[in-house]
């Protein structure tokens, strides 16, 4: 068979995968000699955005695929950088650096612009843009409520099955059955009714809160969150801010409040080395909701006792090492806000 193309390259989240991802990866198997699928946001948890794991969608794939198909195709997980695009690029050229191409190589990126999330598509000018048609407007937000709307929902499965994969549709009937499904549900339907209590507002809200990121002597401190969204997630310390506070003020007493971290407020509030605002338009599923980030830094000293409190179920102090391993169980976006005060990968 004479291939146009020794790679073909297909970004996508796949949550879930449907007949649209499939359609791009068939096509780009009949025009590439290999193609290699990017999952993204793989260093992130169990969220109604991305409800599986990379390996289940590696595993939703492979079963659409025959053995011959197989061999040719390579999936690899791709983690989000929402204030960092530039390293983000740098590694999707990694992943396909690695592939250990000749130079002469012809490599295409396949997919379809369906909206303004699709501008990634004009990032590569270095390889061929592969436009495709989305496949009977498939969409897999519409999907994701399909799966976990609470109300007529046998109605909403036999309509999901009808727009994904044969295989994968028995992979999301077994996983309905699971623990981490029912937990879903409940995130989903907290979402939806606190969504839902903002929609006659005269504008779209926009919520304001703070985080704290308190570190000592080569530790962290997070808690683990005690109610939805993202219940049993370690996150920062931090909350919405009041109606008579500064952010500063928010901070710290909503770091005191859910630590109860027996430092003064006021060596808190001198110890404060950096602060930014972090406002990625989809850094929260609750909707448009800003973050003031703080950065208060014991360099030594022993770590202070702490314990969970308010909204948190637990506080705990975690090494800097240990971030990596526990990023895919952290809320929303802190892991890369504390990755960019402490300035590590």
């Amino acid at each position: 068979m004479d291939m146009q193309y020794d790679l073909i390259v297909f970004i996508g989240r796949l949550q879930p995968m449907h007949n649209a991802h499939l359609n791009i990866v068939k096509t780009a198997l009949t025009q590439a000699s290999r193609v290699l699928v990017l999952a993204g946001s793989s260093n992130k948890p169990r969220t109604i955005k991305n409800p599986f794991t990379f390996e289940e969608r590696a595993i939703m794939l492979h079963r659409c695929l025959d053995a011959a198909e197989r061999e040719r195709v390579v999936i690899k997980p791709l983690r989000d950088f929402l204030y960092n695009e530039a390293q983000w690029l740098k590694v999707v050229q990694q992943a396909v650096a690695d592939e250990s191409l000749p130079k002469d190589a012809r490599i295409g990126l396949i997919g379809h612009s369906k909206d303004a999330s699709s501008y990634y598509l004009r990032m590569f000018p270095q390889w061929e843009l592969i436009e495709v048609e989305n496949l009977s407007g498939l969409n897999a937000t519409e999907l994701r409520d399909m799966m976990f709307c609470d109300t007529n929902r046998d109605g909403h499965w036999m309509r999901l099955e009808t727009k994904v994969p044969t295989p994968v549709a028995a992979f999301l009937q077994s996983f309905a059955l699971s623990p981490e499904y029912a937990s879903l549900v409940q995130e989903y339907v907290f979402t939806r009714d606190y969504k839902a209590a903002w929609a006659n507002a005269p504008y779209p809200p926009t919520f304001m809160t703070v985080d704290a990121v308190l570190t000592c002597s080569g530790h962290v401190l997070l808690v683990k969150r005690r109610a939805q969204p993202g219940k049993g997630l370690w996150a920062l310390p931090g909350g919405f801010v009041g109606q008579t506070e500064t952010t500063e003020q928010a901070m710290i007493r909503e770091l005191r409040e859910e630590t109860r971290v027996k430092i003064l407020s006021s060596v808190l509030r001198g110890s404060i080395k950096a602060c930014r605002l972090f406002d990625h338009p989809d850094r929260s599923l609750r909707g448009r909701t800003l973050t003031h980030a703080f950065h208060i830094d014991f360099p030594s000293g022993q770590l202070p006792e702490v314990k969970g409190g308010d909204d948190a179920e637990k506080a705990k102090w975690f090494p800097i090492a240990e971030l990596e391993n526990l990023e895919p169980a952290m809320y929303e976006d802190h892991a890369e806000i504390i990755s960019y005060f402490l300035g590590i990968a």
